[in-house]
C-alpha cells in the first residue's frame, strides 16, 4: 500500500482541488493547470514565494495587491522601484526590511535567466531562497517536480508516525516524491498531484495543525 499517495487521496476527496497559486487579478484555478500563463504571472509566483515567508498567504495577498496597484508586479518595475517604495508595498508580509533586499537579489538573478528555467541548486544560491522557498518557486512558478515541504507537512507525517521529529527537509521531500513516483508515471498527472497535494495539506494543517495539541479531530488518524 502507498499510504502517502493514500493520503493525498484521503485529503484529495474531502478537500477537492485548490487552484493553487492564485494569480492577481484572477484568483484561484481550480482544474485548469495553464498556469502561470506568461512571464509576469511567472515572476508574481516567484515574488509570492518570498514575501510567504515567515507570514501567512493572506498578507501576502495584500503585499501584491499593493505592487499591483503600482503595476509594479514585473521584474524590471521593481528593479526601477523607489527602495523605500518597495518597502511599503510589501509591508504587510512583514519582515519588509529583509524581504525588500531579498526580492532586489532575486530579481537580478531573474533577469539574468533571460525566460530559462533556474535549476534548483542556482534558486538555492539567491540570497533569501530557501529549500521551501525555491521548490514553491519551481513547483508553481514553473510547473517542475519539485514537491515543496511545509512545517504543517511535517506535522502530519510526525503525528501519523511516517517520519521521525527529527527528519530534516531533504528527508520528507525524498520520501514524498519517491513515493508518489512510484504510483504515478505520467509527469503531467504527477505534477498536478505535486501541486494539489501541498496546497491540500496547507488547508488541512490550517484546520487541525495550527495549534498545540496538534491533530485534534485530524480524520487522517482513522486510516493510519
Amino acid at each position: 500500500m502507498n499510504k502517502i499517495y493514500n493520503i493525498y487521496e484521503i485529503l484529495y476527496e474531502n478537500y477537492g482541488p485548490q487552484g493553487w497559486w492564485p494569480i492577481t487579478g484572477y484568483g484561484y484555478h481550480k482544474l485548469d493547470y495553464n498556469f502561470p500563463r506568461d512571464k509576469n504571472e511567472i515572476f508574481e509566483v516567484c515574488l509570492g514565494s518570498i514575501l510567504t515567508q515567515n507570514t501567512t498567504f493572506a498578507s501576502v495577498v495584500k503585499s501584491l495587491e499593493n505592487l499591483h496597484v503600482k503595476n509594479a508586479l514585473n521584474s524590471h518595475a521593481i528593479e526601477s522601484m523607489d527602495i523605500n517604495e518597495l518597502k511599503e508595498a510589501i509591508k504587510p508580509s512583514g519582515y519588509f526590511n529583509q524581504k525588500a533586499r531579498y526580492i532586489l537579489e532575486f530579481v537580478k538573478f531573474y533577469n539574468s535567466l533571460g525566460g530559462v528555467i533556474p535549476s534548483r541548486e542556482a534558486l538555492l544560491n539567491v540570497l533569501g531562497i530557501g529549500e521551501e522557498t525555491a521548490d514553491s518557486i519551481l513547483l508553481y512558478g514553473y510547473n517542475q517536480l519539485q514537491f515543496k515541504v511545509d512545517a504543517y507537512t511535517k506535522r502530519i507525517l510526525v503525528e501519523l508516525d511516517f517520519v521521525d521529529e527529527k527528519a530534516k527537509y531533504g528527508d520528507i521531500k525524498a520520501l514524498i516524491e519517491s513515493s508518489l513516483k512510484k504510483y504515478v508515471e505520467d509527469e503531467r498527472e504527477l505534477l498536478k498531484i505535486y501541486q494539489e497535494f501541498h496546497a491540500i495539506i496547507v488547508n488541512h494543517g490550517k484546520n487541525f495543525y495550527s495549534k498545540r495539541p496538534y491533530a485534534r479531530g485530524c480524520f487522517l488518524k482513522d486510516f493510519f
